[in-house]
């Protein structure tokens, strides 16, 4: 069962003999993790995080961002031997075998087109709140989901609270918004982009010049009065989905997109050298810039979780939350932090800079498709190498004629996408998200180890250092946050993971190319798709 391995010296040898144009340096990776990861996780999920720890969210970015270091160390060394597309799964494949690698790859649905459906409501967020700031007022009713999901509550048999009927009223059925968005991207990936790397660079440096500005002007205006109580909902545990610990296991989207850069090797000079100074370098600065940002929305205007009329603790995202921040906000206080869809422009407009933060939401609004986009093209490249060995029907494999793209995927892609944008918040996106990254991210860890004993004489240009200690804290790290996700992010990931199994066992098994006895590594296929905004083979830079 867990014998179908495809033969690492078969990858290795078919990237060397492949001469596809190669034009990524350094800086441009290490801009490009920037750009992937800098979008909705910093923009939106403050407020998500800040409803489950409160001021203690600074925390959770540190142990979210330790668990993602560690995580990436990992990478560095197998993304640096094995400089193909694929990602996870197709070092899980060559390393654990076909079985894994599969739920892998099933998997990175949930982190990729999942990922990209919470982008999109956070582009939503902010549009929508941009239109408000100039007096155009979007209706709520095609805005967001907050009524369809408090009907659904009810019709599960929860107690009808003041808040759930609140949400019920005042909330919508749908994000149109946020389905818009995803019908643009999915239409822009199958028509294909020639955009070099220096766009990605423009809308990197968009973002950064946003979040700038705001930690130059929120930092000056702390109060360390804000930041009591520090914990208002304890360090949390690993099973309620709240705490510390909570916050970190929704903040682990905030730093989701590095894995982008190993996607990027085939394109990349000496990827052996820059791919880990893209991911380590990538996820450096991310950090630095959350810390700065959460410490600046803290300090300025608090962070404290909102509970219920009866004192009790709302989930985020919850329609009982929906229904009780409309009710503050009806009755005349200000929004606080967690309530906020927009929670940086809320900030700003707070402490009195309306303007800046008219300018940091048009940041969000022009750079956030841009990250839409990258983790679309992520999963249409990793189901598109996964139907070239067979594993998925050959249709999704089947590039467009004319645009040279694999339109059929692109297009199953972006309708999953937009279902699920149209549907759900932007928190409980996000954690189902997490749920399939953190499975990747353990068994790229695992994938590590497991080489190192089985080929501990192969070349490995970056070696992963302290590595019987590095890659067990990522396994435990990513289980430990696993745990920490709330029940139905938990189920998520055993539910389509279980759905996964059956489509191998009735499909894939029969069909794979390797268990056929087909040695075949068609990852670095010159007519294989290109990175969108990041040069194309023999595009000009």
């Amino acid at each position: 069962m867990f014998g179908r391995i495809k033969p690492l010296d078969a990858i290795l040898a078919t990237a060397k003999s492949k001469s596809l144009h190669r034009s990524l340096g350094p800086v441009q990776l290490v801009l490009l993790g920037v750009g992937a990861v800098i979008g909705t996780g910093i923009f939106v999920l403050t407020a998500v995080a800040a409803q489950k720890a409160g001021p203690g969210m600074m925390l959770s970015f540190v142990l979210a961002g330790f668990v993602c270091a560690v995580a990436a160390l990992c990478y560095s060394e197998l993304a640096s031997m094995v400089p193909v597309a694929g990602s996870a799964y197709t070092y899980t494949y060559a390393v654990l075998g076909e079985v894994m690698a599969w739920m892998v790859g099933w998997a990175l649905v949930l982190e990729y087109a999942l990922g990209a459906s919470a982008v999109a409501v956070g582009w939503s967020n902010h549009v929508v709140g941009a239109l408000s700031d100039a007096g155009v007022h979007f209706p709520a009713v095609i805005s967001n989901a907050d009524a369809l999901m408090a009907k659904v509550a009810l019709a599960f048999g929860k107690p009808a609270s003041p808040d759930l009927l609140n949400a019920l009223h005042t909330g919508g059925f749908i994000n149109l918004p946020a389905v818009f968005i995803v019908i643009a991207v999915t239409g822009l990936l199958i028509k294909g982009t020639t955009e070099s790397a220096t766009f990605n660079a423009v809308l990197v440096v968009v973002k950064l010049v946003a979040l700038t500005a705001f930690i130059a002007l929120t930092l000056p205006n702390i109060h360390t009065q804000n930041f009591h109580p520090f914990t208002p909902t304890g360090m949390g545990n690993l099973t309620g989905g709240t705490g510390v610990i909570g916050a970190a296991a929704s903040i682990f989207f905030a730093y989701v997109g590095f894995d982008a850069v190993s996607t990027a090797a085939e394109e990349t000079i000496n990827p052996q050298r820059n791919v880990p100074i893209g991911l380590i370098g990538s996820l450096t600065i991310c950090t630095i810039i959350y810390l700065l940002v959460a410490a600046g929305a803290i300090g300025t205007v608090g962070a404290q979780p909102v509970v219920s009329a009866a004192g009790a603790y709302l989930a985020s995202g919850s329609p009982e939350m929906a229904g009780r921040c409309a009710a503050i906000v009806a009755g005349g206080a200000v929004e606080p932090l967690v309530c906020s869809k927009h929670a940086l422009v809320h900030v700003l407009q707070t402490i009195g800079q309306p303007s800046v933060g008219w300018w940091v939401g048009m940041a969000a609004v022009i750079a956030l498709p841009s990250v839409v986009l990258m983790m679309m093209f992520g999963q249409t490249r990793v189901f598109f190498v996964m139907a070239r060995d067979g594993l998925l029907p050959p249709a999704f494999a089947k590039v467009h004629p004319r645009f040279k793209t694999p339109y059929v995927v692109t297009a199953v892609t972006g309708l999953f996408a937009l279902v699920f944008a149209g549907l759900l918040p932007v928190g409980s996106l996000a954690d189902y998200s997490n749920s399939g990254t953190l499975f990747a991210f353990a068994m790229v860890a695992i994938s590590v180890m497991v080489l190192r004993v089985r080929e501990p004489e192969r070349k490995r240009s970056f070696r992963t250092p302290a590595i019987w200690l590095i890659a067990p804290l990522a396994v435990i790290g990513c289980v430990v946050l696993y745990l920490a996700l709330d029940l139905p992010s938990k189920l998520v990931l055993f539910g389509w993971g279980g759905i996964g199994l059956v489509v191998y066992f009735l499909y894939s098994r029969s069909r794979s190319h390797v268990g056929l006895g087909h040695v075949e590594v068609h990852e670095l296929d010159e007519d294989a798709p290109g990175l969108p905004l990041a040069p194309m083979p023999g595009a000009d830079v």
